[in-house]
């Protein structure tokens, strides 16, 4: 007897724990810890400028971005534009255009609706520019898909290194005479040391003869110039 009343208790036992399993698995499961839950959905309202420019030129392939593409909205005829049921958090707002460039703009939305935004800045995050808010996303130029022909000009020919290579060399032959006194022999000498010092070669040809030669023309012609105004002078009479 009492080990049917022991059988009859563990089936008892069990049948209870069976109706309980089958009432938890019928029951919907609530919502999870960090899920979010179906609470109210906001609006994102803006307006797309470009100044200059008439705006049904750009709008029909223009899109709104809102979080990458988790949202996508579309511009008005005017402009403006409402990305509809988004619910409260942080989200990057973007204006695609194959035309224009926009910045984008960081949208926070509270619990109770309340909208923030301020500008993106992804080399300086810390730094927080406050916008209005509708949103006046105002285009910061067009895009530029090519890069400038290079036009040709002097000065590129004249700063180019071999260019200068072969100029400055002749400018200092020509320009050194005039402004160093070629009739001081002591400057000609130390001149002429420090080219030799410059030509180890015996091979090469010197260039203390060649300094000496030109300076000697140049010596030659002034004092033949000075020859030619004393005999030019007027005689008197």
């Amino acid at each position: 007897m009492q080990q049917m009343k022991r059988l009859l208790d563990v089936y008892l036992a069990l049948q209870a724990l069976f109706a309980l399993s089958w009432c938890f698995s019928d029951a919907e499961p609530g919502p999870v810890a960090g899920s979010q839950s179906n609470g109210d959905r906001f609006k994102i309202e803006g307006r797309a400028i470009v100044p200059g420019v008439k705006t049904q030129d750009w709008i029909s392939t223009a899109r709104i971005l809102v979080e990458g593409e988790e949202y996508v909205g579309f511009l008005k005829t005017d402009g403006s534009f409402a990305v509809n049921d988004v619910p409260s958090g942080s989200y990057v707002v973007e204006i695609v255009s194959p035309s224009f460039r926009f910045d984008p703009v960081r949208v926070d939305i509270t619990s109770k609706g309340k909208m923030r935004a301020r500008l993106v800045n992804y080399i300086k995050t810390s730094e927080v520019i406050r916008q209005s808010y509708p949103l006046q996303i105002r285009s910061s130029g067009p895009h530029t898909y090519f890069m400038k022909r290079e036009t040709w000009g002097w000065t590129d020919f004249l700063m180019n290194p071999m260019v200068m290579m072969m100029v400055l060399p002749l400018l200092i032959i020509v320009l050194l005479p005039k402004v160093v006194n070629t009739n001081d022999p002591e400057m000609r000498k130390e001149m002429e040391q420090s080219m030799n010092m410059l030509n180890p070669n015996p091979e090469l040809p010197d260039v203390s003869e060649f300094m000496t030669k030109l300076f000697s023309k140049g010596s030659s012609k002034s004092s033949g110039g000075n020859k030619g105004s004393r005999s030019v002078a007027p005689k008197r009479r």
